[in-house]
């Protein structure tokens, strides 16, 4: 088979079968409206919390009004003690407790210690817990600027130091443009080497997973031309439909997008043609999508996990493909500011690329040879 035939035979493969063509194109375009959905607002909104007085004073009822007020939080209930705060917040109804100490008002204006306002969250939710302390926070900053600084009832000396926070490419600031963009890349692994390892799958059950020489790059290159359309459709359509934020080195993007699809298609065939059955595939490969997600170091820092972890990491294509994709396309990063992932990306399309050729085709195979079925 020329590479021509296999490169239109298997695109025809995957248009008219309905699990290579909802796994490798459907499924791009479901998730890319599916997963930016829950977060549309950005950012958490309106989230319950108790409230502790133990001041009651003006103060303090003035910045539970002010609290109250934050797009952030909603003040449920205001309680007289901790260990109501406590049950309430056991209960679900709750996702933080505010104490405001007793001492408050005097605390502020003198800077004397012993008092002030305690934050405790649910942290099993970060970015709940994260916004809940920085809408607390800025409610404090706001009352020792406006209602005691500008009533000259501070006695400590000095201007209060302002500290301004400016997003540098996340300029909402929010949580789909923080992760979306890492999982984008995910999206497109994961849907291409399902498709990849369901094809060869089905070609083992079979008997008819060996290929010829031309036969296999045509098959690669059909496969890698699914994965490059995946990855502009994301990066390019999806993020500007969905205001994600991008500042894109679109000629970087144009050559790196071929090598992280090359890496992803290569690794399918290969992993694919161990399994006995199309279905078998699938089954296997869908419990990987989050241990990748969080291999990519977005979650959590790489040099932060054990070492044989980090260095495991780098054989897959995401963790290389979110490290080059991010910078390229968000912070308007040059190549060679991503050299090193980018140089992963291109070890990792060459070294898959070679192992599928020995495994389909064997290096003993001559242009224009079939391989032999088995």
């Amino acid at each position: 088979m020329s590479f021509d035939s296999a490169f239109l035979t298997t695109w025809r493969t995957i248009l008219t079968s309905r699990t290579l063509l909802s796994t490798t194109l459907l499924a791009v375009v479901l998730y890319a409206f599916y997963y930016p959905a829950p977060y549309a607002h950005e950012a958490a909104q309106k989230l319950p919390v108790v409230v502790v007085d133990q001041d009651d004073s003006a103060l303090s009822r003035a910045m539970i009004v002010d609290l109250d007020a934050t797009r952030a939080i909603r003040v449920a209930e205001v309680v007289p003690n901790v260990t109501t705060a406590r049950q309430i917040m056991r209960t679900g109804k709750a996702d933080g407790i505010i104490l405001i100490s007793d001492n408050l008002e005097r605390q502020l204006r003198t800077g004397t210690p012993g008092a002030g306002v305690a934050v405790w969250v649910n942290a099993t939710y970060l970015l709940r817990a994260s916004t809940i302390g920085e809408a607390v926070t800025a409610v404090i900053q706001n009352i020792a600027t406006s209602r005691l600084i500008s009533g000259n009832q501070l006695s400590r000396s000095g201007l209060p130091v302002a500290v301004t926070t400016e997003p540098l490419f996340n300029r909402t600031g929010g949580y789909k443009g923080y992760v979306f963009p890492a999982v984008a890349v995910i999206i497109v692994q994961q849907t291409l080497l399902f498709g990849a390892a369901t094809f060869m799958g089905g070609r083992r059950r079979s008997g008819a997973w060996r290929m010829g020489v031309a036969e296999f790059w045509g098959t690669l290159a059909a496969f890698t031309s699914v994965g490059i359309l995946g990855c502009y459709f994301l990066f390019g359509f999806i993020f500007w439909l969905q205001a994600v934020p991008v500042d894109g080195n679109i000629a970087g993007m144009m050559v790196m997008v071929p090598l992280f699809a090359t890496a992803v298609a290569a690794l399918g065939l290969l992993v694919g043609s161990v399994f006995d059955c199309a279905e078998r595939a699938t089954y296997i490969l869908a419990p990987t999508s989050v241990p990748f997600f969080f291999l990519t170091g977005t979650a959590y820092p790489l040099d932060q996990m054990p070492r044989f972890i980090a260095a495991l990491s780098h054989l897959i294509p995401s963790t290389a493909g979110v490290h080059t994709f991010v910078p390229l396309n968000q912070m308007h990063a040059s190549l060679g500011e991503v050299t090193i992932p980018a140089l992963t990306l291109a070890s990792l399309a060459i070294g898959y690329a070679m192992l599928a050729y020995s495994r389909l085709v064997g290096f003993g195979a001559r242009v224009g040879t079939s391989g032999a079925n088995a």
